[in-house]
């Protein structure tokens, strides 16, 4: 359970906010002076404080400091009344997350504290890294001990420690955030924020803002200054996914920032500096994108002080079993499932497929496969609906084999000197096919009629041979007793 802690001295603010915010999933305490509020920091040690930044003579800035002496990580929102909203900016600019103004607006205290939780999980929850240290109760994992995943890992224990931005290349669902939160909690900057920002979910007019903050007035709706995320995250890391849809405009900014840790808020003349870790993640081509004009070349090169390329799952599905027996016991904790095993059907179907959608599909499929699942073990018949389809088809496929004898290979021979002496057309094409349903029968015999296996034998990836036992379907050629005849 997660804990917030409110410190202010009006006991109607304190009694409002627990009633507001505690739910079964957060516990709300309150204090209403510094020194039973930092009694309680010390002994619950909760991932988010309010605190008012007035506390009868005490001043919030200086119990703000012993908070963080006890907790580096706890994050904290400040409470502001009348007059003092620029003692609370400069609080912030010192690594408070936010301050709200009284009277509370409780819409917004929700959407602050509920920001903040997420943030707190990710500085707060491990991204181990196999290599590194072990699995952490709670942590999420890198999983793989392929060769990619391997050679990651090795990646991301020499890049941590290195003050060098990162630029993380992956097709979406490859795992780009958990590799930049290895990146941070491995790093020398671990015991100061992290900042998550998804570019593409975030409008263009607002994202300049959200990044460098703006002043009073600056544009319309803009009713008080507001510090972005660059200022809140100063000598800490900031992630910026999706970073290839940032705006040109935008760009400009953070290649200044990058370059001279120099910035301005929207609206605003006076020049910020900030100490900031860049992440960046991109599931999209850059380099295309710089010939196309929508991405400054400049700004690619600050961004890519490292670059680590995530493979796609199908690279690597060698490490399927293992992330599926990872989802299967992480989610039957979650939802009490009976299910203790995946039986080796299964897993040959997990393995053979393509996975568009990658690790985040593979745990949507173990999710959604536990859901249905009754028994001890998790069987076909529990995966969903494109895996039953898959099945069929490549059943289909390979049941279209005809069973290969020696005079078969002589019969092509025969086909292929006829159809050349005939000057018939596309022979090339024909004798391909035949020759396919040849070569790929005798893998599927000798593999036992597993098609991982079968692409193995063959040295080709399991896509390829997959499309080439499905074009049999649709590629009619003659029958084994036409090709004799001929």
């Amino acid at each position: 359970m997660e804990t917030l802690l409110v410190i202010d001295d009006e006991a109607g603010v304190r009694m409002a906010i627990q009633e507001v915010l505690q739910t079964a999933a957060l516990r709300v305490i309150t204090a209403a002076d510094s020194n039973s509020g930092l009694s309680y920091m010390r002994e619950e040690f909760p991932n988010i404080v309010l605190l008012d930044i007035r506390l009868g003579n005490e001043s919030g800035i200086n119990i703000f400091h012993q908070l963080r002496e006890i907790d580096p990580k706890a994050l904290v929102v400040f409470i502001t009344g009348h007059g003092t909203t620029d003692t609370a900016i400069e609080a912030m600019k010192l690594g408070a997350f936010d301050y709200l103004q009284k009277p509370l607006d409780f819409d917004q205290l929700e959407h602050v504290v509920g920001q903040g939780l997420k943030i707190s999980r990710l500085m707060r929850s491990p991204a181990a890294v196999g290599l590194l240290e072990g699995d952490a109760e709670g942590s999420d994992r890198l999983i793989g001990n392929g060769p990619a995943m391997q050679a990651i890992c090795k990646q991301i224990g020499r890049i941590a420690p290195q003050n060098v931005n990162v630029l993380i290349l992956g097709e979406s669902g490859t795992g780009k955030e958990l590799v930049a939160r290895a990146i941070y909690h491995h790093s020398r900057r671990n015991q100061s924020p992290f900042l998550a920002i998804n570019c593409a979910a975030i409008p263009d007019t607002l994202l300049e803002s959200e990044l460098f903050g703006h002043e009073k007035g600056a544009f319309t709706g803009a009713e008080q200054r507001r510090i972005g995320k660059f200022e809140q995250c100063h000598s800490g890391t900031i992630f910026l996914d999706e970073v290839g849809d940032m705006p040109l405009t935008t760009q400009a900014k953070i290649l200044r920032l990058l370059q001279e840790g120099q910035f301005q808020r929207v609206g605003g003349n006076d020049t910020l500096t900030a100490d900031v870790r860049v992440l960046a993640a991109s599931n999209q081509p850059i380099e295309a994108m710089i010939k196309e004009g929508t991405f400054r070349r400049d700004l690619y090169y600050r961004l890519r002080g490292v670059t680590l390329h995530l493979p796609p799952l199908r690279e690597r599905l060698e490490d399927v079993p293992e992330l599926a027996h990872y989802f299967l016991f992480r989610f039957s904790r979650q939802f009490g499932s009976l299910v203790q095993s995946i039986s080796p059907e299964s897993l040959d179907k997990l393995r053979q497929y393509t996975w568009p959608g990658n690790v985040r599909q593979l745990q949507s499929v173990i999710r959604e496969a536990l859901i249905v699942a009754t028994g001890p073990e998790l069987l076909p018949e529990f995966l969903p609906l494109e895996f039953q389809q898959d099945s069929l088809n490549d059943d289909a496929a390979a049941s279209d084999l005809a069973p290969v004898s020696d005079d078969m290979w002589q019969t092509l021979r025969e086909f292929i000197e006829k159809a050349l002496a005939e000057k018939q057309p596309d022979v090339y094409r024909q004798a391909l096919v035949r020759f396919d349903r040849l070569i790929l029968g005798e893998a599927m015999k000798q593999a036992g009629r597993l098609q991982f296996r079968a692409a193995e034998l063959l040295g080709i990836s399991r896509p390829t041979l997959r499309a080439k036992l499905r074009s049999l379907i649709t590629n009619t050629v003659d029958s084994d007793e036409t090709i004799k005849a001929s």
